[in-house]
């Protein structure tokens, strides 16, 4: 859930680097189509930015991908437990019977008791990386479907960069008049009850 925020922050350092670069580069390009040019000659950039945690909270297919995930971890935590569980009760069976075994009986059980936590910490293993591949790419998606919508709602608009602000990261100052955030929401689940249908 929280790899969107890793991405989508990772992507906004970047293209503040890169702003940076552009912004205090000596060299004058011709950015008329990304900026506007101000009395003195100079070129700026258009800035916009989203908050991803209202994203998050705020776009449906995002709750829905978040939900699925949800479940794909309960099913898997039920699963284990219902394994342990049966695995546990064997135990009992084997410790009851302990004070009767004899030397090969006992060795037999502790093997069994071996391999029991073997195939344990091997299912467990198994549905964790079946886990961590379906929220890279379910969360990889959800990213692919905000890149796309941005990209076609910045033809419009004509931002040089659009960002992604996420409480504590590196953004220390915000106007909210470049606050695109509602748009971002309204345009993606608008897209989203679409593609539903």
């Amino acid at each position: 859930m929280k790899n969107i925020s890793t991405y989508l922050s990772i992507l906004a350092l970047v293209l503040v680097g890169v702003l940076f670069y552009f912004h205090f580069s000596s060299v004058k390009h011709d950015h008329d189509h990304v900026g506007k040019t101000s009395n003195n000659g100079q070129t700026y950039f258009r800035i916009a930015y989203f908050d991803i945690d209202s994203l998050q909270s705020n776009y449906e297919y995002f709750k829905d991908v978040s939900g699925q995930i949800k479940a794909k971890e309960s099913n898997i935590t039920s699963q284990l437990t219902a394994l342990q569980n049966s695995y546990q009760k064997r135990i009992k069976e084997l410790q009851t019977k302990s004070a009767t075994m004899t030397q090969t009986e006992s060795e037999a059980a502790q093997r069994e008791y071996a391999q029991m936590q073997q195939k344990y910490q091997q299912r467990q293993m198994a549905m964790e990386q079946e886990l961590k591949k379906t929220q890279i790419d379910l969360m990889t998606d959800v990213r692919g479907k905000i890149e796309n919508y941005l990209k076609e709602y910045n033809k419009q608009h004509g931002y040089a960069f659009i960002l992604s602000y996420e409480p504590g990261f590196m953004l220390y100052y915000k106007d909210s008049t470049y606050n695109i955030t509602n748009d971002i929401i309204a345009g993606l689940n608008s897209g989203y009850k679409k593609d539903k249908k």
